[in-house]
């Protein structure tokens, strides 16, 4: 699981039958929290806005955590950070 803040959305007017109704979100992991590429799409399951701090899962997590395991998933946000105190 990783933090990052919240820098935008995407619109996807067609996309996978599973991921109909879902929101996505663009995602920059905090900096010492980076090991790959710097942002990511995430489905978004609680509704976090632009400017957020957020917990990120990847991974089987993610599929998991959207509520359904055969859903094309790899970034799912989880979690909502109310005190970032000390991430960045």
């Amino acid at each position: 699981m990783i933090a990052g803040k919240v820098i935008g959305s995407v619109v996807s007017t067609r996309k996978c039958e599973k991921l109909i109704g879902q929101k996505f979100m663009i995602v920059e992991p905090l900096q010492r929290m980076r090991s790959g590429p710097g942002t990511l799409i995430a489905i978004d399951m609680i509704g976090a806005g632009i400017g957020e701090y957020v917990l990120v899962a990847q991974g089987s997590a993610a599929r998991i955590g959207s509520g359904d395991e055969t859903a094309p998933v790899d970034a799912a946000i989880v979690g909502i950070i109310d005190d970032g105190a000390g991430l960045e």
